[in-house]
C-alpha cells in the first residue's frame, strides 16, 4: 500500500481532469453502477474544544484504465478545523492499494462537482458570474466555473475581504472583477454561487433572474440554508448529488416550508447526466450540494493511477 501525500496529489492533479473524472463518476452513479456510502459523524467536546470524526465513502466500477475500487474518506475536525484522509481498496482482490492525504482535492473535488452540475445545467450563454463568500471553496469555484462558461466579469458579496478578494481573483482571472453587495449579486448573476457558512439565507429569490443558474455549496448541515423558499419555490429543477444525502444534510430543503419543493421537482445529477431533462431559457436551475464519498473517491482513484499506485 501506498502513502501519498499533499504534494504528490498536487502534482498530478488539475481541474480539469478533476471535473472529467467527476463527470464519469456521476454518470456511472446515474447509470446504477456506483454506489455511495452515507457520512457518518461522531462528535464529543474534550478541554474546551469541539471535536467530530466523519466517515464518507463509495464503489466505484472501472472506467477506461480506472480499476475498479472502494474507498472510504474519514476527516477530522476540532473547532471547524479539518484533516482529511482517503484509502482506496482494490475491487478485484480488497487489498488495500492507497490512502491519501485529501486536504487538495476536497478543496478541488466541491467546485470540480460544482462545474460540472454547471455544464450541464447553466445556459450556453452568460456574462455574469456573482460569487457568494471569500474563502476557499469562493475562489476553488470561480475557478472552476469560468473553465465550463465564457464569463464576461465577476461580481463578489462578502461579509468580509470582499474587495480584497475580488482584487486578487481579478488578478488572477483577467476578468473584471467587483465586490457589490447581495441584491445586486444576486439580481444580475446569470450564474450564482454561495460558498458561505450563513445559516440563514443570503439573499430575496425573487431578485434572482429567468434562466439564472443557482449552485448552493456552503453547508452540509440540517441548521444551516444558504438559499430562501422564494428562490426554490421559483426553481423549475433542484438537482443534488445523491437524494439520500440530500434529505439528510441539506438544510436549504430539509428547512424549505411544505410543497415548496415537491418529489417531481429534484433529480440527481448522475440522472441528469444520463437523461437529460429539457430546460427552458427561462428556467432557474438550483444545485444542491452537501459532498458526497462518491466525489472524493474518483478523485483519489486518479491521483493513485497516475502515480502508479493502482
Amino acid at each position: 500500500m501506498r502513502l501519498i501525500s499533499e504534494a504528490d496529489v498536487a502534482a498530478v492533479l488539475d481541474p480539469d481532469s478533476a471535473v472529467t473524472a467527476l463527470r464519469a463518476a456521476f454518470a456511472q452513479h446515474g447509470r446504477g453502477q456506483a454506489q455511495v456510502l452515507a457520512r457518518h459523524r461522531a462528535t464529543a467536546t474534550r478541554d474546551g474544544a469541539s471535536l467530530a470524526i466523519s466517515a464518507m465513502g463509495a464503489i466505484l466500477d472501472a472506467e477506461g484504465s480506472l480499476p475498479a475500487v472502494l474507498g472510504t474518506k474519514v476527516y477530522s475536525a476540532r473547532n471547524g478545523k479539518y484533516c482529511f484522509l482517503v484509502s482506496l481498496f482494490s475491487a478485484d482482490t480488497g487489498a488495500a492499494l492507497a490512502t491519501l492525504e485529501a486536504n487538495e482535492f476536497t478543496r478541488l473535488r466541491t467546485a470540480a462537482a460544482t462545474a460540472v452540475a454547471a455544464d450541464l445545467l447553466a445556459l450556453p450563454q452568460v456574462e455574469t458570474l456573482s460569487v457568494f463568500g471569500a474563502g476557499i471553496q469562493a475562489q476553488a469555484h470561480a475557478e472552476a466555473l469560468v473553465r465550463v462558461r465564457s464569463f464576461k466579469r465577476l461580481l463578489v458579496c462578502a461579509r468580509s475581504g470582499g474587495q480584497a478578494f475580488a482584487t486578487a481573483l481579478q488578478r488572477q482571472l483577467g476578468l473584471p472583477v467587483t465586490a457589490v453587495d447581495a441584491a445586486t449579486a444576486a439580481g444580475e448573476g446569470d450564474v450564482i454561487v454561495t460558498a458561505t457558512r450563513s445559516p440563514t439565507p443570503l439573499f430575496d429569490g425573487a431578485r434572482v433572474k429567468p434562466g439564472a443558474f443557482v449552485a448552493a455549496v456552503g453547508s452540509s448541515t440540517q441548521a444551516a440554508r444558504e438559499l430562501d423558499d422564494t428562490l426554490l419555490g421559483r426553481a423549475a429543477l433542484v438537482a443534488v448529488e445523491w437524494l439520500t444525502a440530500a434529505e439528510q444534510e441539506a438544510g436549504d430543503l430539509v428547512q424549505a416550508a411544505p410543497g415548496v419543493v415537491p418529489p417531481e421537482k429534484l433529480a440527481e445529477l448522475g440522472t441528469l447526466l444520463v437523461s437529460p431533462r429539457p430546460r427552458g431559457a427561462q428556467d432557474i436551475v438550483v444545485y444542491k450540494s452537501v459532498g458526497i464519498g462518491l466525489e472524493d473517491v474518483a478523485l483519489a482513484r486518479l491521483v493513485a493511477h497516475r502515480l502508479g499506485a493502482c
